[in-house]
């Protein structure tokens, strides 16, 4: 004790006091003259002292900015391993430990394309073009991929695995569900393409998107409870989305052996013939009425009622059919407010000239116009009135043998696959396509569907950990958890080690780990 440690001009000192202490200090020199710069402590305890000194050390290494100070061997050796790091030692993780374990467990790793497994997680981590995802993927996970060759990958993609895609997705719905697929529900999207041109698939047609002058495709999905996926279609652009069900319902209930589910579809699929053909193949089904368009003894026989909120009223159509018309407040709230909005929207068209006579229709809030004279065109705001009558009321058309409320809480679960719609335009951005050549296409739905699958199951799970985390947040948190790999100087072995994450990382690790 009491040997200076020098460094430079600046060093440490312990100075013995009167009272039997030592107290550490910081002690400069200049021009042959002595200073205490700072008295970092006191004590006479021999640890409490090396503490002091250790503090001291590190004041003057803050002090003077002079970060190699008192280098120790195992600071030197340290050192040494991470100079010899360079960018390929690290490399980002999250989405295989995140994303990755959860393709695993649903099954999809019975899959033995390992690109296929590389474009699905890509997708669900960083939803890019193709071009982007090779670039990711090289990037990022150091998997060196041939553009051609990816793309001759998907040129058999669909007609290869889209079979095995949708067995392994059934059976783990099938699961998830404990076998009870005793209901499912139908929908359909259209899908438009940034290129203008069309073909045998791509067709123009009516856009849900609003994106009228886009070729585009129609996905139909057919989910069970909760919004499970079970399998999907691909039709041309330009067909009626009445058309698709039957053929639809009866592939996939021949595919996985479904035992007549009750089939749930919104308005858009109601006709007469899909009807007809739903009781001809011994189907039940609950579909969105058009309660509008039913005999105006029928309309009347509503308006009579005047139901309450939450009251609903039956009527008898032919056979089992029942027509089920219930009303709610809060429907009532939005439905007006739509239709003023539309109004307006018609209101600003109509001033700014940009409506024609191919306006009039009956599309949408176009119903409200009407044509005077030969070119004029305004709004028929009686018609508009007339239409207050009708806010709130809801109509359900059904053969099956559930009571009436239980008939509307299983329609009310067709939000389960607008969500995995939105899922899919949102967060996965399946739109707007690129592909022109269809089996490349089909392939791009395929991903995309595997994507979802995985992306529902991380949702469920999240659910049940009772989480915060959102699934997008989850996502994100995947781009930054990083593996390291080093090799030990000594032996030689060569190590990889995740590096720590932050509270929310460790938690969506900790949630995908348990569960899976």
């Amino acid at each position: 004790m009491g040997v200076p440690i020098v460094y430079l001009c600046m060093f440490l000192r312990e100075k013995k006091n009167s009272s039997g202490s030592v107290s550490v200090q910081i002690i400069s020199k200049s021009s042959g003259k002595y200073k205490v710069v700072k008295t970092v402590g006191s004590s006479s305890n021999e640890q409490e002292i090396l503490r002091l000194t250790y503090l001291g050390k590190q004041e003057i290494e803050r002090i003077s900015c002079q970060p190699k100070l008192f280098v120790s061997e195992n600071d030197t050796i340290v050192d040494q391993v991470f100079s010899a790091l360079n960018n390929a030692n690290i490399r980002t993780v999250g989405p295989e430990i995140i994303f990755g374990k959860i393709y695993d467990h649903i099954g999809f790793n019975a899959i033995t394309e390992e690109l296929f497994r590389h474009l699905v997680i890509a997708r669900l981590a960083f939803p890019l073009s193709k071009l982007k995802t090779i670039d990711y993927l090289y990037r990022f996970q150091g998997v060196m991929l041939d553009v051609d060759a990816v793309y001759r990958f998907l040129d058999k993609l669909n007609s290869k695995l889209q079979f095995q895609v949708e067995q392994i997705s059934f059976t783990h719905t099938k699961k998830v569900l404990q076998g009870n697929i005793s209901v499912v529900f139908y929908d359909m999207t259209t899908l438009y393409f940034e290129a203008s041109d069309e073909d045998d698939l791509r067709k123009t047609g009516f856009s849900k998107d609003g994106k009228h002058q886009n070729p585009q495709i129609f996905l139909g999905l057919l989910v069970g409870l909760g919004g499970y996926a079970i399998g999907y279609d691909i039709f041309e652009g330009n067909i009626y989305e009445g058309h698709t069900l039957i053929p639809f319902i009866e592939k996939i209930s021949k595919k996985f052996n479904l035992d007549k589910p009750i089939v749930v579809a919104d308005a858009g699929l109601l006709s007469n013939d899909n009807i007809k053909a739903l009781k001809d193949l011994d189907y039940r089904y609950i579909i969105g009425a058009r309660i509008k368009n039913e005999p105006e003894k029928i309309k009347k026989q509503i308006l009579d009622k005047r139901l309450g909120d939450g009251q609903m009223m039956t009527i008898r159509k032919s056979g089992n059919t029942r027509l089920i018309v219930a009303y709610a407040t809060n429907r009532a709230v939005k439905d007006e407010h739509n239709r003023k909005r539309g109004l307006q929207r018609l209101e600003k068209q109509i001033k700014a000239g940009k409506l024609t006579k191919s306006s009039i229709n009956n599309k949408g809030y176009n119903k409200y116009l009407k044509l005077t004279g030969d070119v004029s065109i305004e709004i028929d705001y009686e018609k508009f009135n007339n239409d207050q009558s009708w806010d709130g009321l809801k109509g359900y058309i059904s053969n099956t043998n559930l009571k009436d409320k239980q008939v509307i809480e299983n329609y009310k679960n067709l939000w389960y696959i607008e969500k995995a719609f939105r899922m899919s335009k949102t967060d996965l951005r399946i739109r707007p396509i690129y592909h022109r050549l269809k089996h490349r296409i089909e392939a791009h739905i395929c991903i995309s569907f595997t994507a979802y699958c995985i992306y529902k199951e991380l949702e469920r799970v999240l659910h049940k950990e009772k989480s915060i985390l959102s699934l997008k947040k989850s996502a994100e948190l995947t781009h930054n958890m990083y593996q390291i790999t080093y090799t030990l100087p000594e032996s030689k072995h060569t190590k990889s080690k995740l590096l720590k994450m932050d509270d929310q990382q460790a938690e969506l690790f900790q949630i995908i780990h348990k569960n899976f």
